[in-house]
């Protein structure tokens, strides 16, 4: 048996799965997020590691036998946190998440100091970037940054809770701005660039490669033997790659979780950053991915709710689903630019927009407009990847939003793309995870078998008829975007 641990935004997800690579038993643990200030966006540490023991908890009540069996363990997580800890391994500040956007002008300040970063890293440096974070606590807390020994991605964190080790792996540090993606090691130069050294960061290795054992006292209480191997894991969009089998040259993706990602895999190094694009390592030796991302997907639906008054988000889809092709076209177009943009604007001071609101403007179209509009970003974000040289002719559907239908609809028409749903989508990022952790402590697998693709449940074509009214909308979506630039950085400053 192996063990996912995912440790997400809004929730550590656990999946226990047998060698058939059968889910045996999930489960899951809520978090919250800080926002202290405009544009930030923190949690505490310690906060993941109590939700992962809370979901493995949960799956120790029912499956103890199961659990026992367990021989390998991978990890995922969202990426490019920055968890600061001191000589003695204790946590100096809340953790700085991915979403947060306050070090725009660190960014520009890392490429001054580091002309060559884009071509070292393959990326813009964006204030998503876990580099950023440390040039604003230098500047703002500077005795956190004077203190600071080590600096951890979330899920390297959880790591260190269960094994003592601090590694980290390929795919999530290329998310950091200071590995060399090319080369697959820390830039020395990027260190510089951020007042660090080698010392200050986790040993690096492969994605299915191990990263130490679970400690006994752990291993204890989870109900498990001695010589747990714990694998490197990946970041969460890696993994859930590997989840979703997608990990030969050209697969690909779609993520509908708090943000929305189009993932591609690729078999060489291929960076085009001009256009926001990310090229990051894959969590499998020898292979690279290109992503196009948008900050809030999901999470704007969740945002919607809030704000009309919805029961929950499973009734606004309801209403949003009743809208007719006449109502959809007057609808309002809809930014969605909750927590700034990546890819292709590269905004941190992004904002959200409704535009066109009428007198007969209702909360099913307002709906409407958010679930358009988060398929016009990720249409956005596709062009940005074509041209960067991606070639996509199909790809999977996963995340909290995949279990939309209407949604999957209407994402395929606006990228006139064929999606599919397969058999744990939900659960991508801790099936990956689970895999990786079958391929450490099991070296001689097949990789492919390992990571093949799950059972297609369901294909969402292009529906033609939508797409040609989408079309004109989405024209108009795009737009907006260029005169409100100016003004989104004046309304943050």
């Amino acid at each position: 048996m192996y063990l996912g641990i995912d440790v997400g935004t809004s929730e550590v997800k656990v999946v226990l799965v047998d060698p058939d690579q059968h889910i045996a038993a999930s489960a899951g643990a809520p978090l919250e997020v800080a926002r202290p200030h405009p544009l930030w966006s923190e949690q505490e540490p310690d906060a993941w590691w109590r939700a992962a023991q809370s979901a493995v908890a949960e799956i120790q009540a029912g499956h103890a036998r199961e659990l026992a069996a367990v021989r390998g363990i991978g990890l995922s997580g969202q990426m490019h946190g920055a968890v600061l800890l001191d000589s003695g391994d204790r946590v100096l500040r809340p953790a700085i998440l991915w979403n947060d956007t306050r070090s725009a002008e660190e960014c520009a300040e890392l490429e001054r100091r580091a002309p060559g970063s884009r071509r070292i890293t393959g990326n813009m440096a964006m204030p998503g970037f876990t580099a950023p974070k440390l040039l604003w606590v230098a500047r703002h807390e500077p005795d956190v940054m004077r203190r600071t020994a080590v600096v951890l991605l979330p899920k390297d964190y959880v790591r260190w809770r269960m094994t003592g080790e601090h590694v980290s792996e390929m795919s999530d540090s290329a998310g950091t701005l200071w590995l060399d993606v090319a080369r697959r090691e820390w830039s020395d130069t990027m260190l510089a660039a951020t007042g660090l050294e080698r010392r200050h960061m986790p040993r690096l290795i492969e994605g299915t490669a191990a990263s130490g054992q679970l400690r006994p006292d752990v291993a204890r209480a989870w109900g498990m033997g001695d010589g747990v191997v714990v694998a490197g894991g990946g970041g969460d969009n890696a993994a859930s790659a590997v989840g979703l089998g997608v990990v030969a040259d050209g697969q690909a993706f779609i993520s509908l979780g708090t943000s929305g990602v189009l993932f591609v895999a690729n078999d060489g190094y291929r960076p085009n950053p001009d256009r926001g694009v990310h090229t990051f390592c894959h969590a499998l030796p020898g292979v690279w991915h290109q992503m196009a991302v948008l900050l809030s997907a999901a999470s704007c639906l969740r945002w919607a709710v809030h704000v009309t008054g919805a029961a929950d988000e499973v009734a606004l889809l309801a209403e949003i689903e009743q809208v007719d092709p006449a109502a959809a076209a007057r609808a309002p177009l809809f930014l969605p630019y909750l927590s700034g943009e990546r890819t292709p604007h590269n905004d941190a001071f992004a904002q959200g927009v409704w535009f066109g609101l009428r007198h007969d403007t209702d909360r099913a179209a307002l709906g409407y407009s958010v679930l358009e509009g988060v398929a016009f970003g990720l249409a956005d974000g596709y062009d940005a990847l074509r041209d960067a040289g991606g070639v996509v002719r199909a790809a999977s559907l996963t995340g909290g939003g995949s279990r939309s239908r209407h949604w999957a609809r209407l994402i395929a028409s606006a990228l006139d793309l064929p999606l599919a749903l397969t058999e744990g989508s939900a659960v991508g990022a801790a099936l990956g995870a689970a895999r990786l952790g079958q391929l450490a402590a099991q070296p001689d697998a097949d990789v492919a078998s390992v990571c093949a693709p799950p059972r297609t449940i369901e294909d969402i074509a292009p529906e033609r008829v939508w797409r040609d009214a989408l079309l004109p909308r989405f024209e108009r979506f795009r737009a907006l975007y260029p005169p409100l630039r100016p003004l989104f950085r004046e309304a943050t400053t």
